[in-house]
């Protein structure tokens, strides 16, 4: 039998030549999206009222969304619990401002109000995921996690 010990030289991403560090980046280019990283943004839909039944931020380019709550819990919701420059609040408030009630107190138009807003906070919800892909696929937000993580490469960029 014959046993063999490599060494390898591993450095921190910190010590790596500029160019290496840029290949370091580009072969890790997926590490952040690679799992479930859009669950937040469902949590939080979840929080005020609604389900993301699916969504591609790709080609396809769009954010299917169902109410859990009934339309004007939602809206009260988003007020309440997003901040106000969130973009979210605006839809919300805008829609908000068009409830108007009939002589039996109930709301005029509720099914077509209903299906407008859940059209325009699903658009609101598809900028939020978009957003969060784009910087999850950034190089800054590699960065971070390599550091995080206190990876380790080899010369050449690959990871150890």
């Amino acid at each position: 039998m014959r046993i063999e010990t490599i060494t390898r030289e591993l450095f921190k991403f910190e010590e790596l030549p500029e160019d290496i560090k840029d290949k370091a980046v580009e072969n890790l280019y997926d590490i952040n999206v690679d799992y479930g990283w859009w669950e937040s943004v469902y949590m939080d839909a979840e929080d005020i009222g609604l389900k993301i039944n699916s969504f591609d931020v790709d080609r396809a380019n769009y954010c299917n969304m169902e109410y859990i709550d009934d339309f004007q819990t939602v809206i009260v919701s988003i007020i309440r619990n997003h901040g106000a420059h969130c973009e979210t609040t605006k839809t919300a408030k805008e829609y908000e401002s068009q409830i108007k009630f009939d002589e039996e107190g109930d709301i005029e138009n509720l099914d077509e109000l209903q299906d407008d807003f859940l059209k325009a906070i699903s658009k609101d919800y598809l900028v939020m995921l978009r957003k969060n892909f784009e910087y999850r696929m950034s190089a800054e937000a590699i960065i971070e996690t390599i550091k995080a993580n206190d990876y380790e490469f080899t010369a050449e960029g690959k990871l150890a």
